[in-house]
């Protein structure tokens, strides 16, 4: 009873500092412990649909996020450390990412470990580590400032449906 007692402790600590993470503002520097590899084969960008619409999905099928907090066009990523573990940045290993369907303007930064992180209009692009499987959407509207973004690379604010979000995305789900 006591080593579970301890053990839910310590997933329970664990589980706020990597919350804690994402309700940082940022320094605007960029990050360095960006997790996500660069996708292998494929588009790096195409379109998918989810219960929102058509939306831009990574070349694993992952719907992808803007985050509000990130200044278009800056060249910069405020999402790193703890907030990256969570939304880890959409990166590839090439200057010129190949898309599909999508009819924003596509782009590259270079993130603080070395890596680039695509763009979509001027946004760093990161997907959500909760959505598991091509349509879940459930980074949407995330403390107000994670949103998908259509083909075109405008910001989508539609909530998600009912019964579509992940654990700990709810209003009130301990981010703030």
């Amino acid at each position: 009873m006591k080593k579970r007692l301890v053990l839910t402790m310590a997933a329970l600590a664990l589980a706020t500092v990597a919350l804690a993470g994402c309700s940082s503002t940022g320094s605007g520097s960029t990050g360095t412990s960006s997790k996500s590899a660069p996708v292998a084969s494929g588009d790096t960008l195409s379109t998918g649909t989810t219960k929102l619409g058509t939306v831009v999905i990574n070349g694993k099928g992952l719907t992808v996020y803007m985050y509000t907090k990130d200044t278009v066009n800056s060249g910069k990523s405020n999402c790193t450390g703890q907030c990256a573990s969570t939304w880890p940045a959409v990166t590839t290993t090439s200057a010129t990412p190949s898309v599909r369907g999508v009819t924003g303007t596509v782009a590259t930064i270079k993130r603080g470990d070395g890596s680039m992180q695509v763009t979509l209009n001027g946004w760093p692009l990161y997907t959500f580590a909760s959505d598991s499987k091509p349509g879940d959407v459930g980074g949407q509207n995330v403390l107000g400032t994670w949103f998908v973004l259509s083909p075109s690379g405008t910001k989508m604010t539609a909530s998600a449906p009912s019964g579509t979000s992940s654990s700990g995305t709810k209003a009130g789900g301990g981010w703030s």
